[in-house]
């Protein structure tokens, strides 16, 4: 019997898209355990699997993979580009109308692909797994937790789990978010800036078999300036100067109302019978004309970021259409207009 809501999704081509880092131990099984879900739901599917520069034997499985499964495509990187480098690569490979990412480590559990795609059908764009109980040591779960309040507080879009790899998409969504540094994880919040349509369901996760995790506590700072550059760029990518204008003129009001108070206070000091003020060794003087400089600086650089966004958004829309309408073939034409002739006179 067939998942819910998978009906439509018979004659769909379904591309999962898996970077993979020295996960040799864990591709065959990941492939069979693909291939049997897809068989049980009559999925036509396409494996697409990213070596991101691995070390250990992982591209010559994928090669040998791909050499007895015709749904298997393997792309190999030089070097190690990162997770959201693969990610784009498998994307600009995918062929299908409903794409699914997830980790190579095993981790991620095939099975519970079908259950995304049902609630892609249930209206949803963006399908983001849950891993409700997370098989990781504490100290990967607690910054984890603090990240994704973090991640909903800034921008709105309030997830249990940013930093799941288990995903699901409509390409409509692939073809309009960007990636590049970092972002992989925030594929959610850079889709909802774009008016698509996020949701997320719980799933399972498997403790790690083999290998390592490849990421660090070095993943908690970047992951805080990453999600710095998601807020400006899906609340200002197109206004920055809202932004640094904003805080441009914060500093020189501050600035403007610090001078004009030294101003009147040296001027009551020269009044008689008070004594008299020298600006040069108050330190008020000084934070004046910083924030004076800092507003002026601020400035400037908004004017720039304007102009290179009004550069880049020649190439890129700034808006998002779900639809068009279809023209309307039964509209009767209108009657035509009937010509009038004007008679001209040739008398002087």
């Amino acid at each position: 019997m067939l998942h819910p809501g998978i009906c439509q999704a018979l004659t769909t081509m379904i591309s999962v898209v898996i970077p993979c880092l020295n996960e040799a131990p864990c591709l065959e099984k990941l492939h069979k355990r693909l291939g049997e879900i897809a068989a049980a739901e009559g999925y036509d599917l396409q494996i697409v699997f990213v070596d991101d520069g691995s070390t250990d034997d992982s591209w010559e499985i994928i090669e040998r993979l791909s050499q007895q499964d015709q749904r298997v495509l393997g792309i190999r990187f030089r070097r190690n580009f990162g997770k959201s480098a693969a990610l784009s690569a498998g994307f600009d490979a995918a062929i299908g109308e409903i794409i699914v990412t997830m980790d190579a480590d095993l981790q991620d559990d095939p099975g519970e692909i079908p259950n995304l795609i049902a609630q892609l059908h249930e209206g949803s764009d963006v399908v983001n797994g849950w891993k409700r109980e997370r098989h990781d040591p504490w100290h990967k779960t607690w910054p984890s937790k603090i990240f994704n309040l973090l991640v909903g507080w800034l921008t709105g879009v309030r997830l249990h789990d940013h930093n799941c790899g288990l995903k699901c998409f409509r390409r409509a969504v692939i073809n309009e978010v960007r990636l590049y540094g970092e972002l992989h994880r925030f594929v959610p919040v850079l889709a909802a800036a774009r008016g698509f349509r996020v949701s997320e369901v719980p799933v399972r996760h498997r403790p790690r078999e083999y290998g390592q995790s490849k990421y660090g506590w070095s993943r908690i700072p970047k992951g805080l300036l990453d999600l710095l550059t998601v807020r400006f760029i899906t609340r200002f990518n197109q206004r920055p100067q809202h932004w640094l204008g904003m805080a441009a003129l914060g500093s020189g009001l501050l600035g403007i109302l610090g001078m004009g108070y030294l101003a009147m206070a040296w001027c009551v000091s020269r009044l008689p019978g008070n004594t008299p003020i020298h600006l040069h060794e108050t330190a008020a003087l000084y934070y004046s004309l910083v924030l004076l400089l800092i507003g002026a600086q601020l400035l400037a650089l908004g004017f720039v970021a304007e102009l290179i966004s009004a550069l880049l958004s020649r190439d890129s829309d700034a808006y998002s259409i779900a639809a068009h309408t279809e023209p309307n073939k039964t509209i009767v034409p209108s009657p035509p207009v009937e010509a009038t002739t004007t008679q001209v006179s040739n008398a002087p």
